[in-house]
This record gives C-alpha cells, structure tokens and sequence, in this order.
C-alpha cells in the first residue's frame, strides 16, 4: 500500500512539472522590458533602470487582466504626466470611458514597442498621444522622437482608419530638467508638419497652453517644472473637452436654448439651414502662405448638418468649426441675408487653445479667438479660456459696439450699410452656439 502510494506521488510531482506555468506568472514574464534593443521597432532610447523595469512590468500585467473591461474606451498613451493623472484621469469626463496607459519614464520608443498589447488590444474608441518628453533626458535628437511618434501613429491608423487621434504637443518644461525649450519647439514643429494634411489626427496646441514668456513650464502649474499639478491637469482637461464634444462623447444631448422675446434664433441648433459659401473667385491666382480654397459659386446648406467640405459642422446646438489637418486653413461661413438695420447679435463661443476665428459683421471681421493666448484682447478679466463666452455686438449707425462677456473689445467698430454676419475658421477647433439678432427700431 506504502509502494503503491509513493509510485502515486511521484506520478503526480512528475505530472505537475510537465504541466505549463500559470498564466499569470508566464504573462509578467512577457510583458518585462526586452534586455536588449535588437529586433525592436523605432530608435533611440528605452530605460532599463531597476525602478523603471519592475514599473514596466507591474504596471503592463496588470493592464493584461484588463483587456475585456477596456474594449473601446478612449486610452491615453503617454508616460508619467499621464499615468499621474490617474486610472480615471481624475474624473474629468464624466462618463466618457478612458483608460490610462501612461508609464513613468517612458520613452517614444518604449511606447512604441508596448503599443500593441498596452493600446492596440483595446481597439480604442480614440487615442489620446502625449510624449517625447523623457526621450530629451536621455539625449534622443527631436528628430529621432517625432520619427518614433509618427511610427505609433501609423500603427494606429493601421489598425483602424477611422479612430481619431488626439496628438498633444509636448508641455513646455525647462532646462534644468533637461528638457530646453528650443528642443521642445524643434519637437513640437516636427509633429505639426507629420501629421499636417492628415484629416485622422488633431493636433492640440497644449505647449502654447501651459509655456510662459520663455517658452518654460510656469511653477504656479508644474511645481518641479515637469508634471502638472492639479491646476495643470484642469486646464490640459478643458483642452481636450470641446474636441471629445465635436467626436460625440461629450456634450451629447441638444441645447435646449430659447431666445429672448424680440430675438431670432439665425442658427436652428440642428442644421446649417440660413448659411452658405459666398464666391471668391478674386482669391484665384493669388500665392498665400496659408491654405485658402477657393469657392467658385455660392453654395447654400439648408437642411445639411455640415458644410460642402465638413469644415463646418452642426452638432448637438453649436456650429463647430473643427481643427483643420493643415494646420490652418482659412474658411468662411455666411448667413444667406444681409442685416441693413440696426441690430443686437449675441452668440456664444468656445475656442481650444491658440484657435484663430472671427465674426464678420456685414463684412469687417470682430476678432473672435481664444483670447488669452491668441490676443488681440489678452487682458480680459472675465475671458474664460476653452469655456463658452457670451458675444454682444450692438450696432447703430453703422457703428458696432463689441463686449465679450461684459467687457468692451471695441467701442465703435465701423460697419457698411448692410451686409450678411459670417464666421470664419483659420487654425485650431472654434464653436458657435444660440446665434440669435434683434432688429431695433
């Protein structure tokens, strides 16, 4: 019985030694950093310090588990500006689902090498990127950085054409972390211009956000000059909001807005219905250094949801004007009337950083940006960056005059007789909403 019970046991020890590794034992194995670059796609640096490996490691198997939890949320790659954040990025929107895959330390390439199973796997509803920040500590060249930034954009449009890509240009930082601004410019030129003409990626100004006077992080929003502090992650939040509001993850029920007595509404909330195109065939031939299409004959859009090339777009009660793929591109948009009259205008308006617009009142152009970084009006009090700000244009005796949100922009702005009210797009994403007039006597 005594033979019979050992040959059992050795049966059984033998049996489990054939047998696999866990699962979870074998994938912490596999999500390790590689010892050396060999065979690894991009160039340039991946830190294999202690901390960083055994970060690497705990943080990509613990993702692992999370795969089917994650199908389809919006991830943020990046490193430990974004893994800061935290896992729901500190709640910021609301029941948009997200998930965090920034790591501390990484590196373009360490991204890179990671996008597959970290990003990929989750078939993202979107992507937002943010890096390069990390490559400049270990002496990567700009250059190096946006080609490896360019790689996992490639990846991305890949593995799905339409998923849009947020891509963040690198937050401003300081010499003393290694991190100069000239190499942060060079770095942020180099992103602009690849991904300049491509309609899936939208490019964010979050350096001219966060840069003071020099071009360096401001101590008030990154207390050691590198990660944001709660402040910081705000104000990078209410940057990305309008863009995840025009992709139809925010700001998803319509405006219910009802004019004042006396006013008329010159945008239904719904459609384009009461603008247009206007020709400007006097644009032909002219050598401009900024994008500029030329409309041959005036194009109406009663009853569209968009304009004639999507640059314009009616969603949930705003007119958005979305960020073009050039950079910038100058377009305008018209009521189909002229207002010769005295009139009240008011309307609302949301700017992402740096965006460049205007509203032209029978012609003449009333600047309409985002002020503070963007000017002309950069000393408004009552400006509230990347939130809705209340226009007024009072005209009388073809003399306007302008307030945002209460303040004065121009107190006798000189008008033609009569002419349409246009908006016009020139760089980053600008919407318009509760567009109403009141005609005085």
């Amino acid at each position: 019985m005594t033979t019979r019970l050992s040959w059992l046991l050795i049966l059984a020890v033998t049996l489990l030694s054939l047998a696999p590794f866990p699962a979870n034992a074998q994938d912490a194995d596999d999500y390790a950093i590689p010892t050396t670059d060999e065979g690894l796609p991009g160039e340039g640096p991946i830190r294999r310090y202690d901390w960083f490996k055994n970060l690497w490691k705990n943080k990509r198997s613990n993702w692992a588990k999370q795969v089917d939890k994650d199908q389809g949320a919006v991830v943020f790659l990046g490193d430990s500006i974004t893994q800061g954040w935290g896992d729901n990025l500190g709640g910021a929107f609301g029941e948009m689902k997200v998930a965090n895959r920034g790591i501390s330390g990484d590196t373009t390439r360490g991204m890179l090498v990671r996008l597959e199973e970290d990003v990929l796997s989750l078939n993202p509803q979107a992507v937002v990127m943010l890096m390069g920040t990390n490559d400049l500590e270990e002496g990567a060249s700009p250059k190096t950085i946006a080609s490896n930034a360019k790689r996992i954009i490639d990846e991305l449009k890949k593995h799905n054409p339409d998923m849009p890509i947020v891509l963040c240009l690198v937050f401003p930082s300081s010499a003393s972390k290694s991190r100069p601004a000239d190499k942060i410019k060079q770095i942020n030129q180099l992103y602009s211009e690849a991904v300049k003409g491509d309609p899936q990626v939208t490019l964010l100004d979050t350096w001219t956000l966060f840069a003071n006077e020099e071009g360096n992080a401001k101590k008030e929003e990154f207390p050691d000059l590198l990660h944001p502090n709660q402040e910081g992650y705000a104000k990078w939040a209410a940057a990305l909001r309008p863009i995840f509001a025009t992709l139809g993850y925010l700001e998803t029920e319509p405006d219910d807005f009802k004019p004042e007595p006396g006013f008329e509404l010159l945008f239904n909330g719904k459609d384009l219905t009461g603008w247009m195109f206007q020709a400007n065939p006097e644009m032909k031939g002219k050598k401009l250094s900024i994008a500029w299409p030329i409309v041959e004959e005036d194009v109406t859009f009663d009853g569209q949801t968009e304009s004639s090339d999507g640059r314009y777009q009616a969603i949930n009660g705003r007119i958005v004007v979305t960020t073009p793929s050039e950079g910038r591109r100058i377009q305008q948009m018209w009521t189909t009337r002229e207002f010769p009259e005295d009139f009240i205008l008011k309307l609302e308006f949301r700017a992402t950083p740096n965006a460049d617009s205007g509203v032209f009142l029978r012609a003449p152009q009333l600047q309409c940006r985002d002020y503070t970084l963007a000017g002309p009006y950069k000393d408004l009090k009552n400006y509230k960056p990347q939130d809705w700000n209340e226009l007024v244009v009072t005209v009388k005796d073809n003399v306007a005059h302008c307030t945002c949100n209460g303040e004065v922009l121009e107190e006798a702005f000189q008008l033609p007789e009569t002419g349409p009210i246009g908006l016009e797009g020139d760089r980053g994403q600008m919407e318009y909403r509760r567009i109403r007039v009141k005609e005085l006597p």
